[in-house]
């Protein structure tokens, strides 16, 4: 389907209209222009209209929630720091709060733009060139955004007014950069016929088996009670990877996890992470405490013995038990009430089976998605704990630079509502090299060999698309 089923004209009117109220404030201000559309793929819009220069950002989980393609950068709030998500959340509410939305049709459920984007997993962001086009923060605005959910979608068009802004200009590119938008197929996965994609560990496995082995015996002096360790792997294929194939090919495998893809000119970090670690809606946040895995079979009968042994493992379960009681700490004390399941419940997705927890809380004052976010980061499922002791365990064994994964990502609306997932199952796509990334929690009683196992189990997510 082709998108441009745009009325020009009261495009035109309304983005004048926007400019107009907001140039009288004589200050920076967001200018949200929201119509209705026949789209059913948002993701495909993006993939297809985006330009070379262009960040861009996808959103998607199966049939339920709101799907989401972005192009374009409008505004950008980058930070880096142990302030970062604060300064970013204080940023973004500000902008959203003066923001002028022109809503002709009364169709908008918000009051405000949509930034996307997420956070690198240290304060400090990556240290590796590999990175280098992810900040430690970035949330964006986009110049096009478009939402499909069950009963309606949306185009969004954002344009950022200041002094002396050119109304012509403005109006003549935004409404070119609109009206060239187009939804094409996702393209499938195409590997190359003669040239097989190499695989290698970016360090030796025995190095990974050394690293657990070093961190049980800190654990068991008493040093730290868990720690997250993890692993890179690098296909380097014949051509460039496609992130766009790639996104494809994973919302079909993984319709139950939260399938992202934030894209630069550079790069391309997508992903399919079954972790929530923020919901938030109004005074009411819910998250899932995940830890504890094991493989699956297809033989129903052997993968529902595999899914009682997992809920029978006393390691798995103090594991899942110390993310949960981390979690409702850290949400108590900003809340009237939280709630957790009495018992964890098994989350299954394509390739591996979860120990996870729903928890619901309901909050004392408001708080926005992206502050929630960087009180909850990172849990224990993907730091340790005490996260003071695990980071400097992290710092010394790991060996690798985690760049954005296991970082939040996500989106956050106008009114501070929102939604981040725990940035797993993920790989950095970067012309012909892909990084693909997997961890495990370490506690007293984990055997290094298992450990390294488990982590060839999470790989097995993305690592056959892409080494295909």
């Amino acid at each position: 389907m082709s998108v441009p089923q745009i009325e020009t004209g009261l495009l035109e009117r309304s983005i004048l209209e926007g400019i107009d109220r907001a140039a009288r404030r004589g200050r920076k201000t967001v200018v949200s222009v929201v119509l209705p559309i026949e789209c059913d793929d948002p993701a495909a819009v993006a993939f297809t209209s985006r330009r070379a220069g262009d960040h861009w950002f996808c959103w998607e989980r199966g049939e339920t929630g709101t799907a989401i393609g972005a192009i374009g950068t409008a505004e950008a709030i980058v930070s880096r720091g142990p302030d970062r998500f604060r300064d970013v959340a204080s940023e973004c509410a500000h902008l959203s709060g003066e923001a002028v939305v022109v809503d002709p049709y009364g169709v908008s459920p918000r009051s405000g733009p949509l930034w996307c984007g997420g956070f690198a997993f240290s304060d400090g962001g990556a240290g590796t060139s590999i990175w280098s086009s992810f900040p430690p923060a970035r949330m964006a605005l986009p110049e096009i955004q478009v939402e499909a959910g069950p009963e309606t979608a949306l185009l969004t068009l954002n344009v950022v007014v200041t002094a002396g802004v050119d109304r012509a200009r403005t109006v003549e590119t935004a409404v070119a950069r609109a009206s060239g938008l187009e939804q094409g197929e996702l393209p499938l996965l195409d590997p190359h016929l003669s040239v097989r994609p190499t695989i290698e560990s970016a360090l030796p496995p025995d190095r990974f088996e050394e690293s657990v082995g070093i961190a049980v015996d800190a654990i068991r002096r008493g040093d730290l009670e868990k720690v997250v360790l993890a692993r890179e792997i690098v296909v380097q294929a014949a051509s460039a990877h496609d992130p766009a194939a790639l996104f494809g090919a994973i919302r079909e495998g993984f319709p139950t996890c939260f399938n992202f893809c934030v894209g630069t000119p550079e790069a391309a970090f997508v992903g399919a992470s079954p972790e929530l670690l923020i919901r938030s809606e109004g005074r009411t946040v819910s998250t899932v405490a995940l830890a504890g895995s094991t493989r699956r079979s297809a033989d129903p009968a052997v993968d529902d013995h595999l899914a009682e042994r997992l809920l029978a493992s006393d390691k798995d379960r103090g594991e899942q038990q110390m993310v949960v009681r981390q979690i409702t700490e850290s949400l108590r004390r900003l809340s009237v009430w939280v709630e957790s399941a009495p018992e964890p419940e098994i989350v299954k997705v394509a390739n591996i089976q979860h120990l996870g927890t729903p928890i619901i809380a309901q909050l004392a004052q408001p708080l926005t998605a992206i502050e929630l976010a960087g009180l909850l980061h990172p849990t224990p499922a993907v730091g340790g704990k005490p996260w003071k002791q695990a980071s400097k365990v992290i710092a010394e064994v790991e060996g690798m630079d985690r760049g954005w994964y296991a970082g939040p990502v996500g989106w956050m609306e106008g009114s501070g509502d929102g939604e981040f997932c725990v940035a797993l199952r993920s790989a950095l796509l970067r012309d012909r090299s892909a990084h693909l990334y997997a961890g495990v929690g370490v506690v007293a009683d984990s055997s290094p060999p298992d450990e390294l196992a488990e982590t060839e189990i999470k790989l097995g997510a993305l690592l056959p698309l892409l080494a295909e």
